[in-house]
């Protein structure tokens, strides 16, 4: 996955409370090879008729929002089944960072586990922010994880809240067994320091 450590995108608003994995990936595409891509079924079934063509009324099929990485969303978004496709979806689409004011928990930590970044800020700010991008859809949104901030288009700063763990993973655009591997050779210098240490053990 791809190293982020600032992020300075457009942002689509996403309508409703509590949408689920289902409407973000339905079920039916995840047996899909994900070497090909899930960005193609992100939100399918809004996105497209029967026929295959876009509906207008979705959001994602509009000018300047089909451009976005930044996605704000309402409350849970997220809920729902466990299906790690869901984060898949948004991020082979383009999507590298959601604002919303609560996620469903499976959902959020799939999202840090595979380079999404999911910003909770206060529902009041999210209701504002969501306002501003429909009145003017122009101006970008900067996630900056290095300063742990968010610079909202109104010019407002708040507190990027994220467990500093996770944090490095998404900068250097690791999981956490990559994380780990990155360590080998301090955890190397260890277990010959404790075995030289420890001698009766190897007997």
């Amino acid at each position: 996955m791809q190293a982020i450590v600032k992020e300075t995108a457009l942002a689509a608003p996403i309508p409703g409370r509590n949408v689920d994995t289902d409407q973000i990936v339905p079920a039916r595409f995840l047996k899909a090879d994900r070497s090909a891509g899930y960005g193609r079924f992100l939100s399918h079934d809004l996105r497209f008729r029967e026929d295959g063509s876009e509906r207008d009324d979705f959001i994602l099929n509009q000018e300047p929002y089909r451009h976005a990485k930044i996605l704000v969303t309402d409350e849970n978004f997220g809920c729902g089944s466990s299906r790690e496709g869901a984060v898949y979806a948004l991020y082979d689409y383009g999507i590298r960072a959601i604002i919303g004011p609560s996620f469903g928990d499976i959902f959020y930590n799939n999202a840090l586990k595979n380079g999404l970044v999911p910003v909770k800020l206060p529902a009041e700010t999210v209701d504002q922010l969501r306002a501003q991008l429909l009145a003017d859809p122009h101006h970008p949104i900067v996630v900056d994880l290095e300063a742990e901030r968010v610079t909202l288009p109104d010019g407002s700063t708040h507190v990027l809240a994220i467990d500093p763990f996770w944090r490095e993973c998404l900068m250097k655009g690791v999981d956490e067994i990559e994380l780990t591997l990155g360590y080998m050779p301090q955890i190397r210098e260890f277990e010959n320091r404790y075995l030289a240490q420890m001698r009766w053990i190897n007997r």
